[in-house]
């Protein structure tokens, strides 16, 4: 996720928002959260496998568990949410929320996260560390709905391009919020009042864009607002329909979660719950595809086909068979003598993932014949495609376009890691490379990833951290 975008001419007005995420390395641990991630390891050596069998769990969904952690901020008491993966992404949100008086710690078991939340907030969010996860303008909602004010140190830089941030604010202030920019902060107040206390208030609020981390932020606003709150064009993803499942075990009222219209009936307070995170889809797809890649057969306890469904469409038109059993979602590419290629096209949710991509033109690398893979929602997402191509990969990009003609076999090189999803793609590539790969920058990983390489390795693959 993340990457400089420029908008796409003909795809207007989805250029308005590119994803709101790190391009920056992992933070140690954050203040009482132990990590699963190897810190100053940074690199991942990979060796040809043969095929991959045997069965794993992805576990809980960064792009969820992120917005969770920020909605402890609307209700004081201890929260305690459960499946929570221990990487590096969690450590930097931990630090935010005690950056503002919380007390994040992991709990009796290694997923178990523990955020206690104090009566008093500081509602600020330092410089320091949104700069590395950008995802942390999702406490802008919260913050405000809470406070009646909200401070946001924003990035700075070509790598924000043009501000995404602002259909945000946008949004929130039709509930309400007044902004200002001055000195590298955003500072938001809520301008409205019910009983003489600062209050948003309801309203219909249509998003340009059915963005994730925009509904996200909309949907944690409301849930304390006056009245009736209507989100069109609302994101429809899983980890939407988490949120909102949170909220609602708070004693929110939230009705049209996971369609493109959601409406939400504020209430006077909301309480601590206890909420499991859903499976992370994009880890599965990426074992899905190490299935593939490799000729093998992995079943992934947790994988959720529901989630998933153009992505697995996607996977069976390779050639590859998909079933959801007892044990959990199976991926085979046993049977194939080759896997066929393909065409794909980034949408928004229910459609095919941009986080998908990388994955998928990794696999396509190897395939027989040529697939087009289109970007329909953000530009300069084929950076990794240089690190492929290092491995012997036939890749062509046009535009939105790349054009990928499956070769034999791939070749061990020295790569890079630009992004999380970018870097597990390589890691893949060096499944099926003659010789050894050695991908650098590899804590890029860990943003998204719980111990891939243990978890890669558990299944026959020849990688290891050094």
């Amino acid at each position: 996720m993340g990457g400089n975008s420029d908008h796409l001419s003909g795809w207007a007005p989805w250029h308005v928002l590119r994803r709101i995420e790190a391009q920056v390395g992992a933070l140690s641990t954050g203040q009482g959260v132990g990590s699963g991630h190897t810190g100053g390891v940074d690199r991942i050596i990979v060796n040809p496998s043969g095929p991959l069998s045997g069965t794993v769990r992805a576990g809980g969904a960064k792009n969820s568990v992120l917005k969770l952690m920020a909605a402890c901020l609307l209700a004081e008491g201890r929260h305690v949410l459960t499946n929570v993966p221990q990487i590096s992404d969690v450590d930097i949100m931990a630090e935010v929320l005690a950056a503002m008086g919380a007390t994040v710690t992991r709990g009796a078991r290694p997923d178990e996260l523990v955020v206690i939340t104090p009566a008093d907030i500081t509602p600020e969010a330092p410089y320091e560390l949104v700069e590395k996860m950008r995802a942390s303008v999702v406490v802008l909602g919260p913050l405000l709905a809470r406070c009646g004010w909200a401070r946001v140190s924003m990035p700075g830089g070509d790598d924000f391009g043009p501000r995404p941030i602002d259909m945000h604010l946008h949004a929130l202030e039709s509930l309400g919020a007044e902004f200002t920019s001055s000195h590298g902060n955003v500072e938001g107040r809520v301008s409205s009042s019910v009983g003489g206390a600062p209050r948003l208030v309801g309203n219909r609020v249509v998003l340009e864009y059915p963005s994730h981390t925009g509904t996200d932020n909309v949907l944690m606003a409301a849930v304390l607002a006056k009245g009736t709150t209507v989100i069109e064009n609302a994101a429809r993803e899983p980890e939407v329909s988490d949120l909102a499942a949170f909220l609602n075990g708070m004693g929110a009222k939230i009705t049209g979660a996971g369609t493109s219209r959601i409406e939400v009936e504020g209430v006077e307070r909301l309480e601590p719950t206890t909420h499991a995170v859903i499976p992370d889809r994009l880890v599965v797809a990426t074992f899905l595809v190490a299935a593939g890649l490799s000729g093998g057969d992995i079943v992934v306890e947790d994988g959720r086909p529901e989630h998933m469904d153009m992505l697995l469409a996607k996977l069976t038109a390779t050639g590859m068979e998909l079933t959801y059993e007892p044990e959990g979602l199976r991926a085979s590419a046993a049977g194939a003598s080759r896997l066929r290629s393909t065409d794909v096209a980034t949408l928004p949710y229910p459609g095919f993932a941009t986080d998908y991509k990388p994955l998928f033109v990794t696999l396509l690398t190897v395939t027989e014949g040529v697939g087009i893979v289109t970007e329909n929602l953000f530009f300069g997402r084929f950076r990794y495609v240089e690190e492929l191509r290092r491995m012997g990969a036939d890749i062509r990009t046009e535009g939105h376009h790349a054009v990928v003609r499956g070769v034999d076999r791939l070749s061990g090189a020295k790569v890079r890691a630009f992004d999380v999803r970018a870097g597990a793609a390589l890691v893949l590539a060096g499944l099926v490379a003659e010789g050894e790969t050695v991908i650098s920058d590899a804590h890029h990983v860990d943003r998204g990833y719980e111990d891939l390489v243990g978890k890669l390795a558990s299944l026959g693959a020849s990688v290891v951290r050094a």
